[in-house]
């Protein structure tokens, strides 16, 4: 089969989007690929199409569970065979899966990279026909990117023992730094870079100086009651904007970083099942979350970078309608940044209290040591 023939019988699509097609031909060509997709550019088809071309499983690397988990899900009722190693699973069904992976001729095997810093997943992984490794939000093996993860910068083992495997990093946001960032951490060789255009038609951006802010808010909400994030700074935030809105009469529930993994799963599955409204949270509320319908998208506080930003706003719309960036800012906004980040800075004295503490520890003379 031909990878618009696979498009059409699992897809249902006629044809691919820009670059999709070139990007599948040249990981067909077992090239190593960094693809930079806007959200909602179907990165996933760039490696799931050309996985199931080729003989052997493809390894997905994955930072969330639950989007590996709607993946795999999404694979399954198209009828391909996937399954995912989340945490939390004892050692026997992990070997009973990877014992699927080896003889049960599943096609794709998601796992999280910190999964891949258990030797003995390792192993059996070493073990696999793997015909790609795809690692997914790939911006996270940068340091200069806007969520690290330590984790990831252990995938490149596997180039050393899949020597003849292309890797596809894809990620939506990835400034040029960090795209060499990535080419470099994972050892890819010889990289073809894809980029297109970041350019949203169907999506409004507005910034809105205003004083009462819930005002606004509010007009908004029932202007358009469809689904709706709502992105804060803080949890104390989070707590009292559901508070206002739920006074105001509108569904809503929060998501923060303090939440336990069951609590999270809960809101996220009220809100995406459309049981609820609005969505307010901070950005812990972040990758892999795909919702089609969501109509608006309102940033009550300033938020950290310009990277968030676009990851954040771009979760309206995904469904190709008329959709709304909102931004909402004060003139106290900018003090109240300036402050959260100082606020966040090490304290002088407690950095020369740890200095003090380990030059006793190491038995050292106060500004001694190497090259004094």
């Amino acid at each position: 089969m031909t990878p618009i023939q696979i498009l059409q019988k699992y897809w249902k699509h006629d044809f691919f989007k820009t670059p999709q097609e070139e990007i599948i031909t040249a990981v067909l060509n077992k090239q190593d690929t960094l693809a930079l997709l806007p959200t909602g550019g179907g990165k996933s088809v760039c490696f799931q199409i050309p996985a199931l071309l080729t003989e052997g499983i493809c390894l997905v690397i994955s930072p969330l569970t639950a989007l590996m988990k709607d993946q795999v899900t999404q694979l399954q009722n198209k009828g391909i065979k996937a399954l995912v190693l989340t945490g939390g699973i004892s050692i026997t069904e992990t070997a009973d899966l990877l014992d699927n992976c080896e003889h049960g001729n599943y096609k794709f095997l998601y796992l999280s990279p910190e999964r891949l810093q258990n030797e003995w997943v390792l192993e059996r992984i070493k073990n696999l026909k793997i015909n790609l490794i795809a690692i997914d939000e790939a911006h996270c093996v940068s340091q200069w990117g806007h969520d690290f993860r330590p984790a990831y910068l252990k995938i490149s083992v596997l180039k050393t023992y899949f020597t003849k495997t292309p890797f596809i990093a894809l990620t939506a946001t990835a400034t040029q730094r960090v795209q060499e960032d990535i080419i470099v951490q994972l050892q890819m060789q010889n990289c073809t870079l894809y980029t297109k255009s970041f350019e949203r038609k169907n999506l409004a951006y507005m910034v809105y100086k205003v004083e009462n802010k819930m005002q606004l808010v509010e007009q908004i909400l029932r202007k358009n009651p469809q689904p709706s994030i709502i992105y804060v700074r803080n949890r104390k935030s989070c707590l009292e904007t559901v508070k206002q809105l739920t006074a105001l009469g509108f569904s809503a529930t929060f998501y923060h970083g303090g939440l336990s993994v069951k609590d999270k799963n809960k809101q996220m599955e009220l809100w995406m099942d459309d049981k609820l409204q609005v969505m307010v949270a901070t950005n812990a509320f972040g990758m892999g979350i795909d919702k089609p319908n969501v109509k608006t998208v309102i940033h009550i506080n300033l938020p950290e970078n310009l990277e968030n930003y676009y990851q954040e706003a771009g979760r309206a719309g995904r469904n190709g309608e008329k959709s709304f960036a909102v931004m909402l800012t004060n003139a106290t906004d900018l003090q109240l940044v300036n402050n959260q980040f100082l606020n966040n800075l090490i304290d002088t004295n407690f950095l020369l209290l740890i200095y003090k503490k380990l030059n006793n520890y190491f038995q050292i003379a106060l500004n001694e040591g190497a090259d004094e």
